[in-house]
């Protein structure tokens, strides 16, 4: 017979589990719970039926599964699994539950419950099969143009110079199309890959704008746009990759050039910023800002996620792969920093990157 020292033994073990526990008798109460359960749960749960907190048809039937288990004497058997979705911290999460029916160690037939949030797995998949998808639809545009523009030369325009000459600027269009993709594919992946490791070479963020500024220059003048920028000769150097933050400030000034055509000039400021919340010591803030159309708020909280475009057509028809300010938003997590986009329909958009000095 269960005596009120074992239950506290239990309750003492369950307690050092991190994950949510119960043990549960074969009469479905609960004998006891950890206070990671308790805080599931929201409530007492010591002497509780447990189809009460567990009440969704997969976690039911596993707990069903488990009791019957235990009618029969096989104790052994198990463990039953199953997923539930509880609310947790103002949050839906995901939770495998797992039910392994004891052996008589306790003088009664247990069951012992616990719970995992497997939600951040569940969200990585999900993330892994959106982009696979991307890619495919992103690879499947251009492909398609070229086997059709191939299978076009090689019938009806096989001896028609003109049409041939307007296919293959098409096709090269598309080809350098899915280059560029697969170019920024492969810096995303890169740029994940050392996401963890901290760069420490000092590099000087005057030096990387007038560079890329530098690169640049053919885009400007095509755009016919104006760019004042407004240096901070005396900066200190932070540690950083320099290649990284060239691509950083590459990417966000030629998207000011691409969207911000329409505003007749690209602000870039250097400014050394005393104090930011949650960064230790002072930091460089650059800001790069245009004076376009702007972009609708609705757009902002999403405009860093692979393949998300405000405007997919016009984004394509420019050159576009939706990653670029993915990759922008890895080299600033990467050297400890962060990135700010404020926009107004009708007066622009500012893109700010802080960067710690330290």
């Amino acid at each position: 017979m269960t005596t009120l020292d074992d239950i506290r033994r239990c309750a003492a073990l369950l307690d050092a589990l991190p994950d949510p526990a119960l043990l549960v008798g074969a009469d479905r109460r609960v004998i006891t719970a950890n206070s990671a359960a308790r805080e599931l749960f929201a409530a007492t749960l010591d002497g509780t039926s447990v189809v009460s907190h567990i009440r969704q048809p997969e976690a039911a039937a596993a707990l069903e599964r488990g009791f019957a288990a235990l009618a029969e004497g096989t104790g052994s058997r198990g463990p039953f699994e199953a997923r539930m979705v509880l609310t947790a911290s103002s949050r839906e999460a995901l939770w495998r539950v797992c039910i392994a029916p004891l052996r008589n160690d306790l003088g009664v037939p247990a069951l012992l419950v616990t719970l995992r949030d497997i939600s951040h797995i569940e969200d990585a998949e999900q993330q892994r099969r959106d982009f696979v998808a991307n890619v495919s639809h992103e690879m499947r545009s251009p492909l398609t143009v070229l086997s059709g523009f191939i299978e076009t030369l090689k019938g009806p325009a096989r001896h028609d110079p003109e049409a041939q000459e307007q296919f293959l600027d098409i096709m090269e269009r598309e080809a350098q199309r899915m280059s560029r993709l697969v170019s920024d594919l492969l810096s995303l992946s890169r740029v994940e890959s050392e996401e963890r490791v901290r760069p420490r070479t000092p590099v000087s963020l005057s030096e990387v704008l007038r560079a890329t500024l530098a690169a640049l220059r053919p885009q400007i003048e095509d755009a016919g746009l104006a760019v004042e920028f407004r240096d901070l000769p005396d900066a200190p150097a932070i540690p950083g990759d320099r290649d990284q933050l060239v691509q950083v400030f590459h990417n966000l000034v030629e998207n000011a050039l691409k969207y911000g055509a329409g505003g007749g000039k690209i602000e870039i400021d250097i400014e050394r910023i005393d104090h930011v919340p949650a960064m230790p010591g002072p930091a460089l803030k650059v800001c790069v800002r245009d004076h376009g159309d702007g972009i609708d708020p609705i757009h902002l909280p999403r405009l860093t996620e692979r393949f998300y475009r405000v405007d997919g057509h016009r984004s394509r028809a420019m050159g576009g792969t939706g990653l670029g300010l993915a990759i922008v938003k890895h080299i600033v997590n990467r050297h400890r920093g962060r990135l700010n986009i404020r926009s107004t329909r009708g007066e622009g958009s500012s893109f700010i990157v802080m960067l710690p000095e330290r």
